[in-house]
């Protein structure tokens, strides 16, 4: 796996549609389990697209390893996503064909891709969803071949997109086990306090800046009392500008 200097911001602003979604930010996220936490509506996702090399940022700069993530090519051993909705992210019919794909970006030929997915298959008890088609595949198990598609590539970060949204209780249990006991360096984007509970570091995001930044013990507790204000208003009444 590619050792890594993680990612960084430097006045980094995203501005869309003449509306600013996120602001001068400036950031070394380094630790090894990042939490990133928010409303909806707060920039979370227009964030994970930036540090993802998906968009630019309208001032500033983002590097990964010290690497401009629009290279796309010098950022597949470094970066993966793990996006909310599988179905944006799979592309082929067939679960070998998707799990090949990424090794054949990295340069692999066909049968050094096609024994790396064997392999891997195997060693998860899944060999037989090889020829399998994806859109047979429940939600859970589509999510888990993304998973498997961003293993095969061996990136050192893993951006994850509120990665147990829509799964049921047993197997929000299984992803769980199997993200915590990766090697990879985890930036989780959710706005559950209990999915980052258990990171190095948690950051709150709120309309495009960084309102905390710490450990969860510190940030959890003034996120959750300021989501429980809110919600003990009318707060959902206005029209969207």
């Amino acid at each position: 796996m590619t050792t890594t200097q993680g990612i960084t911001l430097q006045n980094a602003s995203v501005t869309l549609t003449g509306k600013s979604i996120l602001s001068n930010l400036s950031l070394t996220l380094s630790e090894r389990r990042i939490g990133i936490i928010g409303r909806n509506g707060s920039g979370k996702t227009t964030l994970l697209r930036l540090m993802a090399g998906l968009i630019a940022p309208t001032t500033g700069t983002v590097r990964i390893d010290g690497l401009d993530p629009a290279d796309r090519k010098a950022i597949l051993p470094r970066l993966g996503i793990l996006f909310q909705n599988p179905d944006h992210q799979i592309l082929f019919p067939t679960v070998a064909e998707e799990l090949a794909f990424g090794l054949r970006q990295q340069g692999k030929t066909e049968a050094e891709a096609k024994a790396k997915v064997n392999a891997l298959l195997a060693a998860e008890n899944r060999s037989h969803w090889a020829r399998a088609l994806t859109h047979t595949l429940s939600q859970g198990q589509r999510h888990y071949l993304c998973l498997l598609s961003i293993l095969l590539m061996q990136p050192a970060t893993i951006l994850l997109d509120e990665p147990f949204a829509g799964l049921d209780i047993p197997t929000q249990s299984r992803l769980a086990r199997r993200l915590s006991a990766l090697p990879q360096r985890l930036i989780t984007i959710t706005h559950d306090p209990a999915t980052v509970s258990g990171c190095d570091r948690v950051l709150w995001l709120d309309q495009g800046r960084i309102r905390a930044d710490g450990d969860p013990e510190t940030v959890l507790p003034i996120f959750t009392a300021e989501m429980a204000r809110i919600g003990e208003q009318d707060a959902d009444t206005h029209l969207a500008d």
